[in-house]
């Protein structure tokens, strides 16, 4: 079994505890209080702008075989996924330039630039919020919620596309090839910061 196909085993528990997170259950039935997925639409853009600077750094430390890949990577999260949080965003009344970063936030994105610094710790630290959001995104356009703006956001990780570069995150976490144990230990701290992300903070 390949390494990224084997942190997605140990994984599969912590993506069940997030489809029953009250944040996640609620866009799942399109209900959730607009408040809630507001201050998620604020916490989530300022970790992507993170998330595109962990690409970065990877990126430096790269092969040239994946250089173009955190290239791409990088470019995807900063102009596509960020894109579609403005969009979301305006619809939502949400202050992107305003809003700071809460507990969970600032955790995660500090964990995610610590771990860049070696490029196979950064690789496992990173997965889980490919390999999360498109196993959530999967999961949820199953039985998708009602609310059109809902639905735009689970079909937007659980598009095809989306799932194309997490197979490419699990390519280069498997040639990379760090030590197992030390993996796991990445991910699944990736893992329990995706799950604490879902507690957004709400004045």
């Amino acid at each position: 079994m390949s390494l990224a196909a084997h942190l997605e085993e140990l994984g599969l528990p912590l993506v069940e505890e997030q489809l029953k997170h009250p944040t996640v259950a609620g866009i799942a039935s399109g209900d959730l209080d607009e408040a809630v997925f507001r201050s998620w639409l604020e916490q989530d853009y300022l970790f992507l702008l993170d998330y595109v600077r962990v690409f970065s750094r990877l990126a430096w430390q790269a092969p040239a075989a994946h250089l173009g890949d955190l290239v791409d990577l990088a470019h995807s999260t900063f102009h596509e996924e960020l894109s579609l949080h403005r969009s979301l965003a305006a619809e939502f009344a949400a202050d992107l330039e305003g809003a700071s970063k809460g507990p969970a936030c600032a955790a995660y994105t500090r964990f995610l630039l610590d771990s860049a610094a070696s490029y196979g710790d950064g690789l496992a630290a990173l997965y889980p919020c490919m390999w999360g959001y498109s196993t959530l995104g999967l999961r949820l356009a199953e039985n998708p919620p009602a609310e059109p703006r809902y639905r735009r956001w689970v079909d937007t990780y659980a598009d095809s596309g989306f799932a194309e570069l997490t197979r490419r995150c699990a390519q280069m976490l498997d040639e990379a090839g760090p030590d197992r144990e030390r993996a796991e230990q990445f991910f699944l701290e990736g893992m329990r910061h995706e799950l604490d992300f879902w507690n957004v903070p709400v004045s």
